[in-house]
């Protein structure tokens, strides 16, 4: 018998996860749970789901933050769940890069039509969500990056920037789309931002920051991070 897809669901309301639970089973579903943003975040490496139910409520961060870090490195189907309907709740939910969107209280129909929408919408999986570039690893789900197996400390800038270059690796970033990515449109023209924090980087990050092999300077244009 081939398995069915599987599903994370991520809810800290337990009755909420019981009744989804018994439903999906009850439709071939394999079901894993989380109960909050953290415990989300590490079950979507482990497991690697097909569809993740989220919901907006949780206890340690918003869905939507869950939502914006799962999209730094997965594009999996996401259906956020909601008590509130408010077209304003939807929006920021779509904007943040979820796949559709459930108010409670909702039925069973309804959730297993959303859930094979979303899987009509899956890619591939991708690979492990671990880059490396020399002796630098950024782990993209764990927010974590070492520098020959030693965890590197950056700030969130720092952490901003680096992996801005690093999902566009070997291609050269503009100062105008890293400032505009990394701190927003109007910050177009800050061009002092970048020397400060590309030196604190490679001050982290390169063996010699005076003469850089990772984050390379291109005179007037901008930065490229380079790929072995």
């Amino acid at each position: 018998m081939t398995e069915g897809p599987h599903i994370l669901i991520v809810d800290d309301e337990i009755q909420i996860r019981r009744f989804l639970r018994i439903s999906l089973e009850a439709n071939d579903y394999r079901v894993f749970e989380a109960d909050s943003g953290d415990n989300a975040l590490a079950q979507a490496v482990l497991h690697r789901p097909d569809v993740i139910i989220l919901d907006m409520n949780l206890p340690d961060m918003s869905g939507v933050e869950v939502l914006r870090r799962l999209r730094e490195w997965t594009t999996t189907p996401v259906v956020m769940l909601s008590v509130r309907a408010a077209d304003l709740d939807k929006v920021s939910a779509l904007d943040a890069g979820a796949d559709d969107y459930l108010t409670k209280p909702f039925s069973t129909v309804e959730l297993l039509a959303r859930l094979r929408v979303a899987l009509r919408h899956m890619t591939p999986q991708t690979p492990e969500p671990v880059l490396t570039f020399g002796d630098v690893q950024i782990d993209l789900a764990r927010r974590l990056v070492t520098r020959g197996g030693e965890a590197v400390k950056l700030t969130p800038t720092e952490y901003a920037l680096l992996r801005l270059l690093a999902q566009h690796p070997g291609r050269v970033l503009t100062h105008r789309q890293i400032l505009s990515e990394v701190w927003g449109p109007q910050y177009v023209d800050e061009l002092h931002y970048l020397r400060v924090y590309f030196g604190q980087l490679r001050q982290k990050l390169e063996s010699n920051p005076a003469l850089p092999k990772l984050i390379v300077t291109e005179p007037g244009v901008g930065y490229r991070l380079i790929a072995d």
